[in-house]
This record gives C-alpha cells, structure tokens and sequence, in this order.
C-alpha cells in the first residue's frame, strides 16, 4: 500500500469529476502485470488522472518526463498489477485499475520503501524480507464497485505466496481538501478499533497535527478503506502530511493469511 500506497486509497470524488473521454463502460476486467514501459506507462496515466484531476494533487516532475503521467523514482523498482476492461470485441482494453509492489530485494536497490519517505518504519525491520509494500493504488470511477479491487487482490495474494511474502504495508490517502477534519476523525475511528500491535506501529515524519483538528466527525471509511478493513488491516499509527498531494496518509498492515478466502480464490 504505498500511495505506497494499502496501502492506497483515497476518498474520491464522483465519477463526473473525470473527463467523459477517459470513462469507461462496464466490461469484462482481465489483470495481468506490466511487461514492457508501455505498459507502465498507461498505469502512470491512470494514476495522474486520478490523483491530478481528482484530487488536486501537485505531482512532482522531472526534466524530459512525458506530460500526463505519475511517475516518480520508485516505479523502476516495482511490479505494476494492471486491470484492464475487455472490448467488446474481446481485446484487451484500458487500463482502469492499477498498484504497484515493492518487494524486500526491489526495496534494498531503490534504497528503502516508499513509506520509509513518510514514516520511521523501526519496528518493523525483523520483517522486512518478507514484506512488500503496495501502494499508487488507484480504479478510473466507473470500476469502483468492487470488481477491479477483487481482481487487484487476487492477483497480489497470489504474488505474495509465490514469492514468500507474508505482509503488505502501505498508505491510505483521505483528502484534506477540509484542512484535515475528515482526516483527523476517521483516524480517531480507526485507531480505536483497528490500531495494530506496538511492536508493529511506526511513526510519521511529518505528523498530521492531529491535536489542532476536530476528532468528533461523524465520517465514514471511504469504500477501498473499509475494504482493507474488512480483510484484517490495522493501523499502524499516526497519519502523516503528505503536502505534495494535500492528504493525510495513514499507514496501514495487512497479513495475507487474513485475506478473505474469495480473494485468495481470485488469484488461484
């Protein structure tokens, strides 16, 4: 979940927030992961769609990167799961779900995890060579009722046992677009029922100034959070300011052994 992203998600805005152009009709969904830069590349677009022209967020750039796209450092180190909707004349169409994984040996070349950059992962260091992180989690609108995220899923739950991994970490993003209210609250409603162990809880480098905002709001769990929810994610700990894309990013743990097991059959 790296935006590492569980970790992932983000409270979104309705589907009428993207172009007519770049939504797509229900489909049959296929998921493969990304062999050429091509390909990638079409995730990167998926990604600066959603976090650009829905959430506002002020992507960095570098010299000679193409216009359109979120790319920064980390992808060159990871794996990019795609989902893309059928055409209807049964060709592989557009990409409309994507994560990317960091696993324990892609993490030691890129020199860290991406959450690494936003919090103090101490504890967590007996894990780390069979912990991935998962994260630029993002479904175009029109594929958020749950198909795309069950494909998403299976497919990582089978990478995890293929390649040894027993926990994936990464970032739930929640918009501050209020100044951090929303944030502050459903973190409060998190960590009272969902806060992880001690020995598995990190800190953020740059906090949320939790004690500044309101707690008391009556929110709830954006979809993909309560989906993490569900499958046994916890809080790891305080959420952490990501200026750059104006959220707040709480930072989640999820052990594949407590996947639901229609998500393991998905990736069967």
């Amino acid at each position: 979940m790296n935006r590492s992203q569980i970790l992932l998600p983000q409270a979104l805005p309705p589907a009428a927030a993207l172009p007519q152009a770049t939504r797509a009709a229900p489909a049959r969904l296929t998921v493969s992961w990304a062999r050429s830069e091509s390909e990638v590349r079409e995730a990167q677009s998926l990604r600066y769609q959603v976090f650009t022209a829905e959430l506002g967020a002020r992507l960095p750039t570098t010299a000679g990167q193409p216009a359109g796209l979120d790319v920064d450092l980390f992808d060159a180190h990871c794996e990019h799961l795609l989902v893309r909707a059928g055409e209807p004349d049964g060709s592989a169409g557009p990409v409309v779900g994507t994560y990317r994984v960091l696993t324990p040996a892609a993490a030691r070349r890129a020199g860290g995890f991406y959450s690494d950059t936003e919090f103090d992962l101490t504890r967590l260091r007996g894990m780390r060579s069979r912990l991935a992180e998962i994260g630029r989690a993002c479904v175009h609108p029109e594929h958020r009722s749950g198909g795309a995220i069950l494909a998403l899923w299976g497919a990582l739950a089978e990478f995890m046992a293929r390649n040894g991994l027993d926990t994936v970490i990464g970032c739930a993003s929640v918009s501050m677009r209020d100044g951090g209210h929303v944030a502050a609250s459903l973190w409060r409603r998190m960590a009272t029922d969902h806060l992880a162990p001690i020995d598995c809880q990190v800190r953020p480098r740059l906090p949320l100034p939790i004690e500044h905002l309101r707690q008391d709001l009556v929110v709830e769990p954006p979809a993909l959070i309560r989906g993490y929810l569900r499958c046994g994610a916890r809080l790891m700990g305080d959420p952490a300011w990501d200026p750059d894309f104006n959220t707040a990013d709480l930072p989640l743990m999820l052990r594949t052994a407590d996947l639901p097991a229609r998500f393991r059959r998905a990736g069967a």
